[in-house]
């Protein structure tokens, strides 16, 4: 899968790239395909390895947990978030390499969340302003899914959905029975037919785990082989500590360490940090210089404000019959019936609900959450594990000032200092959740379900660094540049303002296909003028990796 046709360029230390992006994951593996195949210099850093699917993975929980960020961070809050597997990924490809590969995009309401509801925020983008980077990267992962798909903007899927699995019978008989519309085989962004070099799904149930087979997108396989071959260089196993200010007011290179603990600086005419939620505000408030003392790009005082996580309450269900909940991709049916605000609810926003499949471990984990299970009565729900199935719910949780990351005294194994994490609920999250996790289980018992249970839990981490109109308000604009600093910017999920209820792969991909196109119309304006220019860029789907744009079958929509 990884086999490259030729050496991966290699740029002098001395030499002054033209974009450094700091984050080699969802966003930044997108944005080193585009800024590389336009011609740019780019070289991209990554904390973590670069995979080699076939020595490093293995079909195994336990051996995976190298896949996620485990380094020391530090949490807290009433409600605190758990760190380490689930939310954050550390290697090439980074979160999406471990990512479940559900692809639903935002509703166009999650983009005018205060104008519709009175709450949160709107973004400065609309949805129709990703509706055609949507479309482009399901092409381009591809995504599988319904000729039909109903709910936000109903549109069609280019490739034909999976055959369910035991758990998305599940889902689909309980919600037939209330009456609960359900989408079925998808949108998940795993292959469910070979195409091009990459094998079709084998259905293992090892999606979370690292996809050996490469049926599963990831941009580690999607996005970076043609990143490579179009001269764009990956350093990997270097962790960046500071991103440095010239005297002019424009970033000059960011500094790092290599996998020796050696400090290196790369100069660059511009710098995209693209290391998610928790990594790009700590280091931009590692970054705190003269003039930006309390962080880099930070005179709103909001980097590292309005966190974000999903609730994600799992709720599992016991049946007559056989389910193996692992024959099948985890994601691969859901209902966005109850996306939207209702206004006979006494909440706003709303949730989703979605299959899971989580596989032994993770199911001993659940049980022992959800009914301390131990010892022998521990044995006893394994041996049991192939009549349970386990729903999701997906909610929105609110952004929220006091949710934030800041520095904490602690410091890692380069000498730089750790994220601290403050993480609470409010009013309005605890009704969703509680309403949701009900729905949930009403939907499990009427499925056929003869007992549940239910673990409570996040998911997919976002915000912290938004965007915005506002430059007293948020951090970055609409096409991802800091407000403070003319040839910096941000590319992740830490800039979205609101997250939905939709998983937010798909849409943090979308975003980095169109900065990247923004980027590449700007030219060298970006590294050599003040001149702040927001005119729309055009869709160059000449951009995308070969033999991926206009393939697959027309759908409606």
């Amino acid at each position: 899968m990884q086999r490259l046709e030729a050496p991966m360029r290699r740029h002098a230390p001395n030499e002054e790239v033209d974009y450094l992006i700091v984050g080699v994951g969802s966003a930044g593996g997108v944005l080193l395909q585009r800024l590389a195949r336009a011609g740019f210099r780019v070289v991209g850093l990554e904390a973590g390895p670069f995979w080699d699917t076939e020595r490093d993975w293995v079909s195994d929980e336990k051996g995976s947990h190298q896949l996620y960020w485990e380094d020391m961070r530090i949490t807290g809050g009433e409600n605190p978030l758990v760190f380490g597997a689930n939310n954050s990924g550390k290697g090439v490809g980074g979160g999406s390499v471990h990512w479940a590969a559900f692809t639903p995009r935002f509703h166009p309401s999650d983009f005018e969340v205060y104008t519709r509801d009175g709450v949160g925020v709107d973004w400065p983008i609309s949805y129709w302003d990703l509706k055609p980077y949507y479309e482009l990267l399901e092409l381009e992962m591809p995504v599988a899914g319904p000729a039909w798909y109903p709910w936000g903007d109903p549109h069609g899927y280019a490739y034909g959905a999976h055959p369910m699995g035991g758990v998305g019978n599940t889902l689909i008989r309980g919600c037939t029975k209330l009456g609960i519309p359900v989408s079925a085989g998808g949108p998940v962004a795993i292959l469910s037919g070979s195409r091009n070099d990459r094998p079709h799904c084998i259905y293992r149930g090892f999606c979370i785990q690292g996809c050996k087979v490469g049926a599963k997108a990831s941009t580690l396989i999607t996005h970076v082989p043609d990143a490579l071959r179009s001269g764009a260089e990956i350093r990997d196993c270097s962790m960046a500590n500071r991103i440095h200010l010239g005297k002019d007011n424009r970033v000059t290179g960011v500094s790092y360490f290599d996998r020796a603990g050696r400090e290196h600086f790369q100069k660059a005419k511009a710098v995209i940090v693209s290391g998610y939620a928790i990594e790009t505000p700590r280091l931009l408030l590692n970054s705190a210089c003269a003039g930006y003392e309390n962080g880099l790009a930070n005179s709103s005082d909001t980097v590292g404000r309005y966190l974000m996580a999903q609730a994600g309450t799992v709720v599992l269900g016991r049946f007559d019959e056989l389910v193996r909940m692992y024959k099948a991709p985890p994601a691969h049916a859901l209902t966005e019936e109850f996306y939207e605000t209702d206004p006979k609810r006494d909440f706003a926003r709303g949730f989703a609900i979605q299959t899971v499949g989580p596989l032994p471990i993770a199911f001993a984990k659940q049980m022992m959450a959800a009914r301390g299970s131990w010892g022998w009565g521990m044995r006893r729900q394994m041996m049991d594990y192939n009549h349970w199935a386990a729903l999701g719910l997906l909610g929105e949780i609110l952004p929220w000032p006091e949710n934030r990351v800041t520095l904490a005294e602690e410091r890692d194994q380069w000498g730089i200092p750790v994220a601290h994490i403050n993480f609470d609920l409010h009013e309005n999250d605890k009704k969703l959740i509680e309403f949701a996790r009900n729905k949930t289980e009403e939907v499990m018992r009427a499925a056929g379900a003869t007992e549940t249970a239910h673990e409570a839990r996040y998911a997919h981490l976002v915000g912290a660094a938004r965007m915005g109109e506002d430059p007293a308000k948020s951090v970055v604009d609409r096409y991802g540049r800091t407000h403070d600093i003319v040839n910096l910017f941000v590319c992740d999920g830490s800039v979205l303002p609101t997250q939905g209820s939709a998983n937010p792969g798909l849409t943090i991909q979308a975003l980095a296909a169109r900065t990247a196109d923004y980027l590449i119309s700007q030219g060298t304006t970006v590294f050599s003028s003040d001149k702040r220019d927001l005119t729309p860029p055009p869709v160059r789907r000449e951009l995308s990796p070969p033999g991926t744009h206009g393939k697959g079958v027309p759908r409606l929509g």
